[in-house]
């Protein structure tokens, strides 16, 4: 994984711990090798994302939408900043521009940003692993409801394994190298479905 997508909040929850979280995933990318691709705002977790990552000499890669570019502060810090017409060109090129999808604690956007990668996923628009970064227990709920879906049968067996969860940046990225794809929607017969 040469760069990964980080979806993340643009907010700062009170908790210094969400913060110091989105620095150190930053850093950690970084001190790995691994380019960030982001949202492109210097506010909250995305700016805390950034900072993280440039401040360990690392690449990163802001992707920000024109009606977003004034409100959200973009980060003219990063690597590379490309200002896009809207939301769906932005989720494109961090789809284009990634070898994989790490989302930390965030909020409708956030989840958006996941829903996304998952169904794209589990369609066959990529074949790229898709971590969640459970930290704090912040995503236990919806990881429970993943399942739920998945027991009710809303989720396929084959699509259940998209969704890479760990509670460590070291567990997660160690799940992610070792992503094996399974069979996309595109790729399956009438009968599978």
């Amino acid at each position: 994984m040469k760069r990964l997508a980080v979806y993340c909040g643009s907010a700062s929850p009170e908790d210094p711990r969400y913060l110091e979280l989105a620095r150190d995933v930053g850093a950690g990318l970084a001190e790995r090798g691994i380019g960030v691709v982001y949202g492109g705002g210097r506010l909250g977790l995305m700016g805390a994302v950034a900072s993280g990552a440039l401040d360990a000499g690392g690449e990163v890669i802001g992707i920000i939408p024109e009606a977003l570019a004034n409100s959200e502060v973009s980060n003219h810090d990063c690597t590379e900043l490309h200002t896009v017409s809207g939301m769906h060109e932005r989720k494109q090129k961090f789809t284009d521009l990634s070898d994989g999808f790490v989302t930390i604690p965030g909020g409708v956007g956030t989840m958006d940003e996941l829903w996304e990668a998952v169904s794209w996923a589990q369609l066959g628009y990529h074949d790229n692993p898709v971590g969640l970064l459970n930290a704090f227990g912040f995503y236990d709920d919806l990881i429970a409801f993943n399942r739920k879906m998945a027991d009710v049968g809303f989720v396929r067996p084959a699509h259940q394994g998209i969704i890479i969860a760990e509670e460590t940046l070291s567990a997660l990225l160690e799940k992610m190298e070792s992503y094996q794809p399974h069979t996309p929607i595109f790729k399956m017969k009438a009968s599978d479905l």
